[in-house]
């Protein structure tokens, strides 16, 4: 495509990662996308460093690589709502919309311990870029919530957000982003998450699902893409 800013979107699955590993070590700069948990992300990141490492020892030029690990949001906190919803609990309802935020949080966690660990601090002496966390599907799914609270509540530095356009125009007419809102939070969103397991929420299992989920909307996009070209060409 010859564009330096093209990344490649692929997804963070089992079958996936290997992928990702084998694009950077060409110099491929990638877009891992369907990440929903922290394990997941982890898993993500060891790829994004093995890749560099091999493009390294190839002999790419490592500042001409960027990857962003694109974490899903506001699916998560559909998907939790729904079964505390059903639970019915007090504590349950007190939960509602909080799920999300602190999953992303923690992910963030992992990410400064991964820019703080040997591999990263050799990769950058090489000149690498850092894996930036990209916070995906910010829109929010319930009306009741304001529509910011997935962009002014995971503020930091070195992330990416992206926002539909309802989200960006909400942000413009109200958002109060207050600096950062990510670090210091680490031992509330564990409380959080350490409380949702308590109402049998299984998030790990809620991650699984929706990768799934994830999987089959990009693989019916993919299909209509397809469909829609072979038509424009039998058109012409």
């Amino acid at each position: 495509m010859d564009r330096p800013n093209v990344m490649i979107k692929l997804p963070a699955t089992d079958a996936g990662l290997p992928a990702v590993t084998a694009a950077l070590a060409e110099g491929i700069s990638v877009n891992v996308t369907l990440v929903f948990g922290p394990a997941r992300y982890r898993q993500v990141v060891d790829a994004h460093l093995a890749g560099l490492e091999l493009a390294a020892a190839a002999g790419h030029d490592l500042s001409r690589i960027a990857s962003v690990a694109s974490f899903f949001v506001s699916r998560v906190d559909a998907a939790v709502d729904t079964r505390l919803d059903k639970s019915g609990t007090a504590a349950a309802r007190s939960l509602r919309g909080q799920a999300a935020l602190a999953n992303a949080r923690l992910a963030y966690a992992l990410h400064e311990t991964v820019l703080a660990g040997p591999r990263r601090r050799a990769l950058a002496a090489r000149g690498a870029r850092p894996q930036r966390p990209r916070w995906a599907s910010t829109g929010v799914k319930d009306p009741a919530y304001d529509a910011t609270r997935y962009v002014t509540g995971l503020v930091a530095s070195g992330t990416v957000n992206t926002m539909p356009r309802a989200t960006l125009d909400a942000v413009l007419g109200h958002g109060e982003p207050a600096g950062d809102t990510i670090r210091g939070t680490y031992e509330d969103s564990r409380r959080t998450l350490a409380a949702l397991a308590d109402e049998g929420v299984d998030l790990a299992a809620i991650a699984d699902e929706l990768e799934t989920d994830g999987v089959a909307r990009f693989q019916d996009s993919w299909q209509q893409l397809t469909h829609d070209i072979r038509t424009a060409l039998q058109g012409r």
